[in-house]
């Protein structure tokens, strides 16, 4: 039987804290994936794995070792899309859970502001992340994590 694991797209991450305490708390073990250029300090149940600097390398090699049943965080639609193909749960950085219902939709709307910024239209980009999201993420990790745990 697989054990559960918390795979976090650790690049731009701004709730690695939050997840290595929630992770210990439920007794799961996390993997931290970043690149060389983003340092990540492994710690008590959270091992780091750094690749190298290409666009899409954290990406592929959590595609490539995520299985049925883990947790996976990232903000990346596509890294969500391919997770949950492959059975596994996603979470947003700021708590919203990517599922099968909502992922083509936001890889739809991914695809239109993409299309937008090559004709020269910018948005204002994501807002900066609060305590107070950041605790919202962790209740919603939570609930996620006892929800699992009950349906084992």
């Amino acid at each position: 039987m697989h054990t559960i694991h918390i795979v976090v797209d650790g690049d731009a991450c701004p709730v690695k804290r939050e997840i290595g305490e929630t992770a210990r708390a439920f007794r799961i073990p996390v993997l931290m994936v970043s690149s060389y250029d983003h340092f990540i300090e492994a710690e008590e149940g959270v091992q780091t794995i750094q690749v190298d600097r290409s666009d899409q390398s954290a990406d592929l090699y959590i595609a490539n070792h995520i299985q049925a049943g883990d947790v996976v965080a990232t903000q990346d639609y596509g890294l969500a899309a391919l997770a949950l193909a492959k059975g596994c749960h996603a979470i947003s950085f700021r708590g919203q859970s990517y599922t099968r219902e909502n992922i083509e939709f936001m890889l739809d709307r991914r695809h239109h502001q993409a299309k937008a910024r090559r004709r020269g239209s910018y948005g204002k980009g994501p807002k900066p992340m609060t305590q107070a999201d950041k605790l919202l993420f962790q209740q919603k990790l939570t609930k996620l994590l006892r929800r699992l745990q009950e349906n084992v």
